[in-house]
C-alpha cells in the first residue's frame, strides 16, 4: 500500500460519498499530498498506515513556523483528520493517529447506517427488469447480506461460491482468508444472475471467473460501484450520504441488533481486531440510553 494508492481512494470517498466541491476536494487532496511529500523525505518513507501521532503533530509544527495564517492550519489538521478517519472506516488503520491533534473536539466518530426500510427503498428504485438492474440488485444484496468490503465484492470469483453449502470464500485484508455465510434469499439471486444474466455477457477470457462485470466483461472497479449506490440513493431518495461501506456498517449493526454475538461478527467482517468491530457497540450503548430516558421509572419522575 502506498501514499498515491490511497490518497486517489481518499479522493474517490470524497468525491462520490462526501459530494465535496472541487476547490474543497482540490485543498484537502493538496494538503495530504504535501504530509506525503514530508513522510517520504523526512519520515524515511513512512507510509499512511504506519505514521504516528508524533510524528503528525511535529509536521504541524514545522508548517505553523513558516507563517501561515490560522485559517490554513485550520484545513491541514481538518484534511489530515479527515484522511486518517477514511483510513479508519476503510479499516486499512486500526486507530486514529490524528485524533489528539490540536483543532475543533471531535466527538466519537460512528459510521452511518442504513435501516432496514431505507434498504427496500434502495432496492425498489432498481429496474429489475434489465439486465443491468438485476446485476447492480445482485451487488447490493451481497454488500448487505454478506457485508463485504466493496475491494472484496469486486474480487469474488464464482469458483470461490460454494451453493451447496451455502456460502463465500472471500480474501480480504492481508491476504486472509474466511468463509462468509450465503441466505438463501442472496444464493438464489446470485444463481439466476449468473445463469440468465451474466451468461449472455461476452467475457473477457482474463475475466471468466469473475463474478461481477462491467460492460466490457472485464472485472468492475470500486469508483463504479460508488457510482452505481449514488445513482441508486438519489433516486431512492435516501438523504444519507452513502458508500459501499455503509452496507457493511448496516450489516453488522443489524446483526448486533438482533443479539449476535460480536465475536461472531467479527469472524464475519474479517476483523483482526475485536477492538474494530467493538464500534458497533457504541452504536448499540445509544441505543439502550434512548430506552432508559424514554421508559426508565425515574426518569419519569423528572419534572421539568
Amino acid at each position: 500500500m502506498t501514499w498515491d494508492e490511497k490518497i486517489k481512494d481518499f479522493e474517490i470517498f470524497l468525491r462520490f460519498e462526501r459530494n465535496f466541491s472541487e476547490n474543497t476536494l482540490d485543498a484537502y487532496i493538496r494538503d495530504i499530498k504535501k504530509l506525503k511529500d514530508y513522510a517520504l523525505g523526512d519520515l524515511e518513507n513512512t507510509g499512511p498506515e504506519t505514521i504516528t501521532y508524533d510524528n503528525l503533530q511535529e509536521y504541524i509544527f514545522k508548517l505553523s513556523k513558516q507563517k501561515f495564517s490560522e485559517r490554513s492550519q485550520a484545513r491541514w489538521i481538518s484534511s489530515i483528520k479527515a484522511f486518517f478517519r477514511y483510513l479508519l472506516e476503510d479499516e486499512i488503520r486500526d486507530d486514529n493517529p490524528s485524533s489528539l491533534l490540536e483543532g475543533p473536539k471531535l466527538g466519537l466518530y460512528l459510521p452511518d447506517t442504513l435501516s432496514l426500510t431505507d434498504i427496500e427503498r434502495i432496492i425498489q428504485a432498481i429496474e429489475i427488469t434489465s439486465d443491468l438492474g438485476r446485476r447492480n440488485h445482485c451487488i447490493i444484496e451481497v454488500l448487505y447480506g454478506c457485508g463485504l468490503r466493496v475491494s472484496e465484492l469486486i474480487d469474488i470469483k464464482i469458483s470461490n461460491i460454494n451453493f451447496k453449502e451455502n456460502y463465500i470464500k472471500i480474501t480480504g485484508k492481508g491476504e486472509k482468508t474466511r468463509f462468509v455465510p450465503l441466505a438463501q434469499y442472496t444464493a438464489k439471486l446470485l444463481k439466476e444472475y449468473i445463469n440468465e444474466v451474466r451468461s449472455k455477457c461476452k467475457i473477457n477470457k482474463k475475466h471468466e471467473d469473475v463474478l461481477f462485470l462491467n460492460s466490457r466483461g472485464t472485472s468492475m472497479s470500486r469508483v463504479i460501484v460508488f457510482i452505481i449506490i449514488k445513482e441508486l440513493t438519489d433516486k431512492a431518495g435516501v438523504s444519507k450520504k452513502i458508500s459501499p461501506h455503509t452496507f457493511r456498517h448496516s450489516f453488522a449493526t443489524h446483526l448486533l441488533q438482533n443479539g449476535a454475538d460480536l465475536r461472531y461478527i467479527q469472524e464475519m467482517l474479517g476483523h483482526s481486531s475485536i477492538t474494530t468491530t467493538g464500534i458497533y457497540t457504541h452504536l448499540k450503548t445509544e441505543e439502550l440510553r434512548d430506552v432508559i430516558l424514554n421508559f426508565h421509572p425515574r426518569n419519569a419522575n423528572i419534572v421539568e
